[in-house]
């Protein structure tokens, strides 16, 4: 018999997230590790489940997801927007909940490119008028 699950795919900044909701117990596994020994703050293990706390679901779904790009808290936006569209494609009745927290939405900050003859991306050299 195959096992029930459902795909979601999160972006943030330079991170891609590629999330599978499995119906379980609340197992979170991110690249092979657990969500504890992945992600060191709590603040950040928080956005994580923030998507269960909202839709009512914490501890019915195993998540196994595969996190590169970016760093940590890029990753854990792009996980957050991961597992809130796969919840969607789990449960319909799911999605205006998730959408007036804004987890369905894609951050579409990213960072400025760097412009030729500047140092970055809007720092130059400093101005001297002689």
């Amino acid at each position: 018999m195959a096992k029930i699950q459902y795909y979601g795919t999160g972006r943030r900044k330079s991170s891609v997230a590629r999330v599978r909701l499995i119906p379980g117990k609340g197992n979170m596994t991110i690249n092979k590790k657990s969500l504890d020994d992945y992600f060191g703050m709590e603040i950040v293990k928080r956005e994580v489940n923030r998507p269960f706390e909202i839709a009512g679901v914490v501890g019915k779904y195993d998540m196994i997801a595969t996190v590169n790009g970016g760093g940590f808290t890029g990753q854990a936006g792009a996980l957050r927007h991961g597992i809130s569209r796969a919840l969607c494609v789990a449960n319909a009745e799911l999605r205006p909940a998730l959408k007036d927290a804004g987890f369905l939405s894609r951050d579409p900050r990213m960072k400025e490119r760097k412009k030729y003859g500047l140092k970055k991306a809007r720092k130059a050299s400093q101005f001297s008028k002689r």
